[in-house]
């Protein structure tokens, strides 16, 4: 606009130069006969009239200019006053005393993208609900309805550099963090560091929260060899390496925890749990692909507690996991179709007083399918021994069916067969409603 107000200002004034001048020659004869006095007044008022434009035109030039001037510092506040205040201080340079970020290594990953606006300092908060039903028979630990547990979420992009993620669950035995940790994205090599709290990269189900696992309960191997719904979680350091090429996309995943966790919980001094993870994704089609992972996770764990509290011994515990999935989503018919399939295999092999190798093995293999825009059927198949008693073997099957009211609410039915290595059978109607409020960031893929 600046332009333009200076490419129209000459040919105005031209103009304006103009039009007098030929009114003073058109007047022709009368100005010739008129009196030389009177002409040249006549000049005298035309100049003085074209300074007086001049004049004008140039204090309306100066108010365009300070207006166009206001408004882009005004859009440049609203569009990025983060960018704005990173712009300053490199034209300022950096303060005394303090030290300047590097840019990461052109081989590191890409740094995270800085939000702007005035959400830069405020997390995405969310909230997660899980209400549970249940008609039971022989499951005295069910109950006929509860509020299972909520999770609040705080996540947010701390700088280019690196993120931060939130979790605290709240259930009747009262508040837990389940999850608090930071990650950062952007050191060389392509890896990726992660410290706090957080849920082993132990298989798949492992990783979930509650409120994303496709059933209303968690398989059968999750509770015998895993921990049950804590899982292998604790705090620690988490070191991942990606590689990404035109045929696979392969991650590795080294651990290191306290040694506190339900798995791996004792009072011995080198308490320390450590877990390891190969995993490798590939696009088989369009609409297919497939993702096959192994983990493995050891440390010291405590068998049986004394009167004092105490683990009455301390052993080693191993644990070996494969894990593989099947995904199918047409692209056309991506919102009313979908195959989900998985499987997942745990090894368990601990010291016990009794056998100084116990080994006991459970998997599960689960099944989704969606038919129509709104609903999904499943089923799972599961068998798991325990790992304090690994002749004691359980078994269980499960249908479940799946309505999503809106992408933020779940209503879902689901009907368990549940044989214990006892010989009791349990017949279990569940009920489960579960909604989402805010924004919530999507999990491990």
């Amino acid at each position: 606009m600046r332009s333009v107000l200076v490419r129209l200002l000459p040919l105005s004034v031209g103009a304006l130069v103009l039009c007098p001048t030929s009114v003073v020659a058109g007047q022709g004869e009368s100005a010739r006969s008129s009196p030389p006095a009177q002409n040249a007044t006549d000049v005298q008022q035309v100049r003085d009239e074209l300074a007086r434009l001049k004049r004008e035109f140039e204090v309306l030039r100066r108010q365009y200019d300070e207006r166009l001037v206001a408004l882009e510092e005004r859009l440049a506040q609203i569009a990025g006053p983060v960018a704005g205040n990173a712009s300053a201080g490199a034209a300022a340079g950096p303060a005394e005393g303090t030290t300047v970020p590097q840019d990461p290594p052109a081989q590191g990953r890409p740094p995270t993208p800085t939000p702007a606006g005035p959400k830069a300092l405020n997390p995405d908060i969310s909230v997660n609900g899980n209400v549970l039903g249940a008609l039971a028979k022989d499951a005295p630990d069910l109950a006929p309805l509860q509020l299972s547990e909520v999770e609040a979420a705080f996540q947010a992009i701390i700088d280019p550099y690196a993120k931060a993620d939130f979790f605290v669950a709240f259930g009747p035995e009262g508040a837990d963090v389940e999850e608090a940790y930071i990650t950062f994205t952007a050191l060389p090599a392509n890896l990726l560091l992660k410290a706090g709290k957080m849920r082993a990269l132990f298989g798949k189900v492992n990783t979930l929260h509650t409120h994303a696992l496709p059933s209303a309960d968690r398989p059968l191997v999750t509770a015998n060899l895993l921990g049950g719904d804590e899982g292998l979680s604790d705090a620690g350091l988490s070191l991942s390496h990606l590689i990404a090429n035109p045929l696979v996309y392969l991650e590795v995943v080294g651990e290191v925890y306290r040694g506190e966790s339900e798995v791996f919980q004792s009072d011995a001094r080198s308490r320390l749990a450590y877990v390891g993870r190969a995993r490798a994704y590939r696009d088989i089609t369009e609409s297919t692909n497939i993702d096959l992972g192994t983990s493995v996770a050891f440390g010291r764990a405590g068998v049986g507690v004394g009167e004092d509290g105490a683990f009455q011994s301390v052993h080693n515990r191993r644990l070996v996991g494969v894990d593989a999935t099947f995904r199918y989503r047409p692209l056309r018919r991506a919102i009313y179709q979908r195959l989900n399939l998985r499987t997942e295999l745990v090894w368990s092999r601990q010291e016990l007083p009794t056998d100084p190798a116990a080994q006991a093995f459970g998997f599960y293999a689960l099944g989704e399918y969606q038919f129509a825009r709104r609903w999904y059927l499943g089923g799972r198949l599961d068998r798991s021994g325990r790992a304090q008693d690994p002749s004691a073997v359980d078994r269980a099957q499960s249908v479940f069916l799946t309505f999503w009211p809106t992408e933020f609410s779940q209503v879902r039915g689901q009907y368990r067969r549940l044989s214990f290595a006892e010989g009791v059978t349990s017949h279990q109607l569940l009920f489960q409603f579960k909604f989402s409020i805010g924004a919530h960031a999507a999990h491990v893929f």
